[in-house]
């Protein structure tokens, strides 16, 4: 039955922040809840073991089928711009397992340390450039930088190009907030894949270490991949790879900016505190709110009877705010440990691939900015991204006492 007040297709809901008041109801009142859409309605599961039983067994709860994400409209991307069982993130196994072998060789623990030193640099060069203005849009100007600096890098697109990727990601994922939105949300689509192609007739030429001349080389089954199957890797990797990371470096300060005494605790001893820290934003932050799944058989989650096709949607956000698993979860804690967060999704087949990769980044980001930059604060509110899909910040005023360059000529 309807609960008086809950209404999770709202995206106006998340901008709000009244998403955790819906969620904590749902935990304590009715965990796996039936909400009514206007495309027969889907099933949500709230709690963390729960999203975690569905999230591995991918027999019973296909990806592939009907896709991963809640359209608000018809016209909406998730609706329409979705080329079933051609992206990662909507396979099955065995046919995820042969893809995601692909690219695993660009973020195995191995390949994230070689680049880790050249990411130190970048991350000093992004505070070099802002920290003599003593102000700036924080994501903008700091967030979004080191993890587009670094896909481009293992993607292999040059550096001057990684502002298309967030341009391009933005558009994709925003297709709800008026800032973003546009008449065509496919052209962002369009421009990407022609980009995309552009690079792969380069890569044949001039084959190099990245991730698109991987996968120009490789086969599934004894065939190269087509051109759309390409496509939508480079889209996977560009989305993926930049606003998971930028929204979570957003939500990190956003919170130690309003926790200052988690933020004079991580700086009185930062080699003590970052790895917890890193934990705790991880799980404060759970840029990706939710994903989607579709029953192949009929099945019951904790007494509620799930049909054969029924959505069910596990709600990463709310599990990582559950109090069975986290004494005071609404606390902004870097002590906690253990953490056992799912920011990166709830183990098995479909655990992040970039899961090294970014808590790589936020280290070192996130270093840079509180030894760097220790008096940064807020000059105003965070617009938040309208979605109940990605839980991200667009645009975070800030400023700081300047301070000095670093890096010698810079």
């Amino acid at each position: 039955m309807a609960i008086d007040g809950i209404d999770l297709n709202d995206p106006e809901r998340f901008v709000r922040g009244e998403h955790h008041e819906m969620f904590t109801r749902l935990r304590a009142e009715d965990p796996v809840y039936w909400q009514d859409d206007d495309f027969g309605g889907y099933w949500n599961v709230v709690k963390h073991q729960d999203l975690i039983d569905v999230n591995r067994d991918t027999a019973l709860f296909s990806s592939e089928i009907g896709g991963t994400q809640i359209p608000v409209t018809q016209d909406d991307p998730a609706n329409i711009m979705d080329p079933r069982g051609l992206i990662m993130l909507e396979m099955d196994p065995p046919k995820h397992t042969r893809y995601r072998l692909l690219v695993n060789k660009g973020f195995t623990p191995r390949m994230i340390g070689l680049i880790e030193q050249a990411l130190e640099f970048r991350a000093q060069s992004i505070v070099d450039d802002v920290i003599e203005r003593g102000e700036c849009d924080f994501v903008e100007d700091i967030a979004a930088e080191l993890p587009l600096q670094a896909i481009a890098e293992i993607m292999g697109v040059p550096q001057e190009d990684r502002r298309k990727l967030f341009e391009w990601s933005n558009r994709m994922i925003g297709g709800a907030d008026p800032e973003y939105a546009s008449d065509d949300q496919g052209a962002a689509f369009m421009e990407l894949f022609a980009y995309s192609n552009a690079l792969a007739a380069q890569r044949r030429d001039d084959p190099r270490d990245d991730i698109v001349t991987t996968l120009l080389n490789s086969e599934i089954e004894g065939e190269k991949l087509s051109e759309l199957e390409f496509d939508m890797f480079m889209m996977l990797l560009a989305v993926a790879g930049n606003e998971t990371t930028r929204n979570a470096t957003a939500h990190a300060m956003h919170a130690f900016m309003t926790h200052p005494e988690q933020l004079a605790l991580l700086q009185s001893d930062p080699d003590q505190y970052f790895d917890t820290a890193v934990e705790e934003v991880l799980r404060w932050a759970t840029p990706v709110l939710h994903f989607r799944r579709t029953a192949t058989a009929d099945t019951e989650i904790r007494g509620r009877q799930i049909k054969e096709g029924d959505r069910v949607v596990i709600w990463h956000i709310s599990a990582n705010r559950d109090e069975e698993v986290w004494d005071n979860p609404f606390d902004f804690d870097i002590t906690r440990n253990p953490n056992p967060h799912i920011a990166f999704g709830g183990g098995g087949s479909h655990f992040c691939l970039g899961a090294n990769l970014a808590r790589m980044e936020l280290r070192l980001i996130l270093r840079e900015i509180v030894t760097r930059l220790p008096d940064m604060h807020l000059t105003g509110e965070p617009a938040r991204l309208r979605s109940n899909f990605i839980g991200g910040i667009k645009h975070l005023p800030v400023a700081w006492t300047p301070g000095p360059r670093v890096l010698t000529g810079a």
